[in-house]
């Protein structure tokens, strides 16, 4: 098997399982439906797991082009193989959610709401503000590449590593993911949200084009800069992109402030004119 196939089967691995996690904690009708949040959390880190065992041996089992591009510009991996990485990635998110439909075929006709069977595909955030949710997006992917790293420095017992991986994003998910869930890799999200639009679900409405370069910017830009930070930090080798990249995500920390400022002030500003009965 070729590693860019491997990257393929991993990441469909990864999405089966943790968009079928999703299929059955949000539609109507599985025994698993109404399954709360700690459920979700550990279904994908579960997924990751298995993805990692799949693949790791051959690929590397990046299953994630935050990672590949993160790895590449700290000089891990290497930049010729970009590209086939990516686009691998994204046919096996998009084949996952295939198979995810089809798995759960009889439950998105019993599913009434067109925006739960998005939430099984593609993130979306829970309170919508553009800066912030790509902030949210940046932070968790910052954390997931400086995990990555981090535990890569240190040795375990054979075979162990892909498990420690998998309660990473157990705690990304748990800690993290509330706000924008967590999407944290844009093949995840691209790929099924790509199936989404595609496939033949019953009532399924829009797959929310407006948000999908949230899930795609925010991890690229923080799993980048928490490769740099690493290189920077841990190992002592700053570069200019680190500064770079550092300036650019203090501009959207804040910018997301202001908004929020702005938002804050119209919200009392309008509670302020209502009328106040005796």
């Amino acid at each position: 098997m070729s590693a860019y196939f491997a990257e393929c089967v991993g990441t469909m691995i990864l999405i089966i399982l943790g968009g079928g996690v999703c299929a059955g904690v949000s539609l109507k009708h599985s025994f698993s439906q109404g399954s709360d949040w700690i459920v979700i959390g550990f279904g994908w880190g579960l997924a990751v797991t298995m993805g990692v065992y799949a693949v790791g041996s051959i690929s590397g089992a990046h299953l994630n082009p935050a990672v590949t591009l993160s790895f590449a510009l700290i000089g891990q991996f290497a930049w010729g193989q970009v590209p086939g990485y990516l686009l691998a990635q994204l046919i096996g998110g998009f084949l996952g959610a295939c198979i995810v439909y089809l798995h759960y075929l009889p439950h998105w006709r019993a599913t009434k709401e067109p925006e739960v069977k998005l939430s099984v595909f593609s993130t979306g955030p829970a309170i919508p503000q553009t800066f912030s949710n790509l902030l949210s997006e940046i932070i968790g992917t910052f954390v997931l590449i400086l995990g990555l790293l981090t535990i890569g420095a240190n040795k375990f017992t054979e075979g162990l590593n892909p498990l420690i991986v998998g309660f990473l994003i157990i705690s990304i998910g748990l800690s993290l993911g509330g706000t924008t869930g967590y999407a944290i890799n844009p093949a995840r999200d691209l790929g099924p949200r790509l199936a989404h639009a595609l496939l033949p679900i019953a009532g399924k409405g829009r797959s929310n084009w407006p948000y999908a370069w949230i899930p795609i910017v925010g991890p690229l830009l923080g799993g980048s800069f928490g490769a740099l930070f690493y290189q920077s930090v841990f190992l002592k080798k700053t570069s200019n992109l680190f500064w770079v990249t550092g300036g650019l995500l203090l501009i959207i920390i804040i910018a997301a402030y202001v908004i929020e400022k702005k938002r804050g002030a119209r919200v009392n500003t309008a509670e302020n004119s209502q009328p106040h009965s005796l």
